[in-house]
């Protein structure tokens, strides 16, 4: 930003600022949050800290007052993980309250509260007073087995303690349920000792915590401590864990550490004091914390009020409010999912927030963009919500750069998807693809998936792919790895030998390197010269996802087209979702290495029909050897290979440049 540009800049952040000064302080009311608010404030001290000749005594920043895999077996748990209700206020406590109360009369005569940790939740199981499993919550109903890991950590005891208030839980299956956190001061020891060494800091400790558990080296797993809480203690006869405080002093009895801050209340008056204390202490706890978890103490009521859905009735997580901060909009790119939907995606000036860097955010649909007004260029207000999902709060107008226009939904379409056509029916917020179903998009992508260009998985071509999707046993590539033998001898198609060869096709396909993977995915204008240059550029896939705009347009070959394609299918929650999918079904890529072979250097541009395959295919196999794809010859070109009708734009330019064509033979010659 040039010294103009900021000035203009640090103008309308000091009214903003001010006027929210005014509202707070004068009118006793507030237009934005106080994190969002400091997150301006941030923004101008740092303009001001590179343009210091534009600091005035007037300035906001002049007071005086200082600045506030299936590298894990998959285990199905004895009892689901349940997911619990959020809350935010009193109000929504005092309404589950009554509607507990109303189904079974003097349900909250005692409710338990405890802090909820942010964590990775697992569940232990001892037999007869030995670990035998250590399962993650996975996704409530399958986890997976962790027990190697979870043995390296020091409060998790290998034998449980002998007591004598707790005999009864050294025999048969004890189930003891609980996070697995990190600490914040390991977390910052941990960061420090990557700074020194020149390596790439951890996010959070949440996500630390988790990504340690899930690491194939116990030793590793060793170096990084962790703590395990205990919350729950199931037994075959539930009747043995009458109350949950019982549980907590129980689990506490047996060895293992459960938060000594929970505690019974017999008001809602109390309880509410109890939530209001920890919104403001919260800071001073070891772990991280975003709310409370509040149930009914009697498990026997607790069980009686069952579950609805996928939450109990006689629980709720109340969740403080979620941190917020203010970023500048720099694109709004659209994501075709799936099912055809156009999903317009904010990208954003890189920002923290609760804990995590976030730079976009779905929009949802044209409705919910002009109901917000935003625009690119406009200042905005995050949030996470669940601190988990960002979202776009607000636009801040007064921020407003003077040449913003209004998104227009259907010039984008057409401007990014030109050779697309899209609808929107009738009653309906979505655009989709015309003529295109969720099915057909569906068949095309896992076809594309097995293709020999990418994943080249045996005996996957279209009808077998058909025959799958239409058997709804696959909705996404990902689901291609949760298949069984038993699944596809369900199908006229397939017998114990087919079945049996797709099966172990599939399994040879979930390591693969990363550019072939990256191709795919099937991410719009992404052949495999692309797939590998941004593999080259980024290493590995979680790199990738994560990089901005900027990172995309500063890559060789990646122009902003390509580039804003690349965002908006890493930005989509359907592809993080279906990420999530692969990593849980144990599809890694491998980290990217420098391609080698007789081909390097070599570089070269296809034009007409080949026999020996499709354009794609060829290419992955020079790819393969070192060389280097061009989608238009240049000086650079080394060879154009010419086949069956050729483009005469392409061979008139190779002959006016000298570069040497071949046939498909002196092709063959070439690959070996």
């Amino acid at each position: 930003m040039n010294k103009a540009a900021a000035a203009e800049r640090i103008l309308k952040l000091r009214d903003q600022i001010n006027d929210y000064r005014y509202h707070y302080h004068v009118l006793d009311e507030s237009i934005m949050s106080e994190a969002a608010a400091d997150s301006l404030k941030h923004e101008l001290s740092q303009l001001e800290d590179q343009f210091p000749e534009l600091i005035t005594p007037d300035s906001p920043t002049q007071r005086v007052a200082g600045k506030p895999s299936d590298r894990f077996a998959k285990i199905t748990h004895a009892q689901r993980m349940i997911s619990l209700q959020d809350v935010f206020n009193r109000d929504e406590v005092e309404a589950w309250a009554a509607r507990i109360n109303k189904l079974t009369p003097g349900a909250t005569t005692e409710l338990f509260a405890d802090t909820k940790m942010d964590g990775l939740a697992c569940s232990l199981v001892y037999i007869d007073g030995v670990l035998t499993q250590a399962i993650t919550r996975g996704d409530g109903t399958v986890g997976e087995d962790v027990t190697t890991n979870v043995r390296t950590i020091e409060s998790v005891p290998l034998r449980l303690r002998r007591a004598a208030s707790a005999a009864l839980f050294l025999s048969g299956r004890t189930e003891i349920r609980g996070e697995i956190v990190m600490h914040k001061d390991v977390f910052t020891r941990l960061n420090a000792e990557a700074a020194a060494a020149g390596k790439p800091l951890f996010a959070n400790p949440r996500n630390t915590a988790a990504g340690t558990i899930r690491q194939l080296d116990p030793a590793l797993v060793a170096a990084r401590p962790l703590n395990f809480y205990g919350y729950d203690l199931l037994r075959d006869d539930p009747l043995e864990v009458p109350t949950n405080s019982f549980a907590y002093d129980t689990i506490r009895a047996l060895g293992l550490a459960a938060n000594r801050k929970a505690t019974v209340f017999t008001t809602l008056d109390a309880l509410m004091k109890f939530v209001d204390y920890w919104d403001t202490h919260r800071a001073n706890l070891p772990f991280n914390t975003d709310g409370l978890v509040i149930k009914v103490n009697d498990r026997a009521v607790f069980a009686r009020l069952g579950v609805v859905g996928k939450a109990p009735r006689g629980a709720i997580a109340y969740k403080y409010p979620a941190e917020e901060a203010t970023t500048i909009v720099e694109d709004i790119v659209l994501s075709i999912g799936r099912t055809g939907a156009a999903t317009p995606i904010a990208t954003f000036k890189p920002v923290v927030v609760a804990g995590t860097t976030v730079q976009h955010a779905s929009l949802h649909n044209a409705d919910e963009i002009a109901r917000l007004d935003i625009r690119v260029g406009d200042t905005v207000i995050i949030y996470k919500a669940g601190d988990i999902i960002p979202k776009v709060q607000e636009s801040l107008p007064k921020l407003r750069p003077a040449h913003a226009k209004p998104f227009d939904m259907e010039s984008e379409l057409k401007r990014q998807y030109p050779e697309l056509e899209f609808v929107r029916p009738a009653g309906e917020v979505v655009y989709r693809l015309a003529n295109m179903s969720g099915p057909l998009l569906t068949a095309k992508a896992i076809e594309h998936y097995a293709s020999k260009g990418a994943l080249d998985i045996d005996t996957l071509g279209e009808k077998n792919v058909t025959a799958l999707v239409q058997a709804d046993l696959v909705k996404d590539p990902a689901d291609l790895y949760a298949l069984t033998v038993a699944d596809l001898l369900k199908l006229d198609r397939f017998g114990d030998i087919s079945a049996q060869k797709l099966i172990d096709g599939i399994a040879a396909s979930k390591n693969p390197q990363l550019p072939r993977f990256i191709y795919a995915l099937g991410i719009r204008h992404i052949g495999n010269q692309t797939a590998t240059d941004l593999a080259e550029a980024f290493g590995s896939l979680e790199a990738l996802a994560n990089a901005t705009l900027t990172d995309l347009d500063q890559i060789d070959g990646v122009g902003h087209v390509v580039a804003e394609s690349v965002l908006a299918f890493f930005a989509s929650e359907e592809t993080a979702e279906l990420l999530a999918k692969f990593a849980a079904n144990g599809v890694v890529p491998s980290e990217f290495q420098k391609p080698v072979g007789k081909l390097l250097g070599v570089s070269f541009v296809i034009t007409g029909t080949l026999e020996m395959g499709g354009r794609d295919d060829v290419a992955a196999k020079l790819v393969a050897l070192g060389a280097k794809e061009h989608k238009s010859v240049t000086n650079d070109t080394t060879y154009l290979i010419v086949g069956e009708s050729p483009g005469a734009s392409k061979t008139t330019k190779a002959a006016k440049l000298g570069t040497k064509q071949i046939d498909e033979a002196s092709l063959t010659q070439l690959l070996g």
